[in-house]
């Protein structure tokens, strides 16, 4: 017969280590956490002793690594460096097949542009999520649509742009659709996620109001003989109507918004910032981010572009809907 090792004398011994004094700091066993985190470090939670909790210090956050290996699936999936993408450009689910800790981004449609001397949509609102284990299950993913140009005649509005949304989360706000020009029949640019621009020509209705850290306002529509506002972006406000170009609400890098420090290329479409607003009228600039050009039929897909103005087809970009998990 063989030998039986009596272990529970080694176990009581590991109790009683300071191991926070070895193996250069970086296990620590405690009830709570370092005073001074420090990435890489490994925190013990002994409040429960018969169930303690082990969590890791990675991108300045206590993260607890899953038993087993975690998959998912659903949308686009791409790695890069230390991360696994899922990018989602339609409406889908995402089903995750253990817990991790996530984190998503939400770009929302941008707002169509409006006509006849008209205002810039707005871009679609910006927004980020954290979100620390989430549990195992299919979670459903909304993409916005991108609003439609006013398709012509006189003093017409561009729609709002679709909420992006993930499940019971949260949501971005869809771009705010810009006014028509005519003093008679415009208005004011609508609210979204960034506002759209407000009508001219004779009206100068004010800009529309973005969502609270989501996105900026539309300018103001021009007094007298004049154009529309620029709508607001994700990263800026719209410029107000006049008789020169107007210009767009300039978008936000992504990669500010993931926290990353330089341009590394990992997300897609080939672009590297999202919700630009578009353009009013009488010409300009749309807003870095896929913001359209005056009179360019349409904003790049999937950036959440605001329409520019008196672009009589296409409309504002589509949202896009990213997560993340380190791998």
């Amino acid at each position: 017969m063989g030998r039986t090792r009596d272990t529970s004398k080694i176990f009581t011994s590991l109790q009683n280590i300071d191991v926070s004094s070895s193996l250069d700091s970086r296990i620590f066993i405690n009830s709570a956490s370092p005073s001074t985190p420090q990435n890489g470090q490994i925190w013990v939670d002994t409040t429960t002793a018969s169930a303690p909790i082990l969590t890791v210090r990675g991108s300045s956050a206590w993260r607890r690594p899953s038993l087993g290996r975690f998959s998912a699936s659903g949308g686009a999936i791409t790695t890069y460096g230390l991360y696994t993408y899922h990018t989602f450009t339609s409406t889908g689910q995402f089903i995750a097949n253990g817990t991790k800790d996530i984190e998503v981004l939400l770009v929302a449609g941008g707002g169509g542009g409006g006509y006849y001397w008209g205002a810039g949509g707005g871009a679609g609102g910006v927004q980020f999520l954290s979100i620390s284990n989430l549990s195992a299950a299919a979670y459903s993913i909304t993409v916005g649509a991108g609003g439609a140009n006013y398709p012509g005649g006189n003093g017409g509005y561009g729609t709002n742009g679709g909420n992006s949304i993930f499940d019971v989360y949260t949501q971005a706000v869809g771009g705010g659709g810009g006014a028509g020009g005519n003093a008679s029949g415009s208005g004011p640019g609508n609210n979204g996620g960034s506002g759209g621009g407000g009508g001219g020509n004779g009206a100068s209705r004010p800009g529309g109001s973005g969502t609270s850290g989501q996105g900026f306002s539309g300018g103001s529509g021009g007094s007298g003989v004049s154009g529309g506002g620029a709508g607001g972006g994700a990263a800026g406000n719209g410029a107000n109507g006049g008789t020169s170009p107007v210009n767009a609400g300039a978008g936000t890098s992504s990669y500010s918004i993931w926290g990353l420090a330089t341009n590394t290329g990992e997300l897609v479409n080939g672009t590297y910032f999202y919700g630009g607003g578009g353009a009013g009228y009488p010409g300009g600039s749309g807003g870095n981010g896929g913001g359209a050009d005056y009179a360019t039929n349409n904003a790049v897909a999937n950036t959440g572009g605001g329409g520019a103005a008196d672009a009589i087809s296409g409309g504002a970009g589509s949202g896009i809907v990213i997560l993340r998990y380190l791998t």
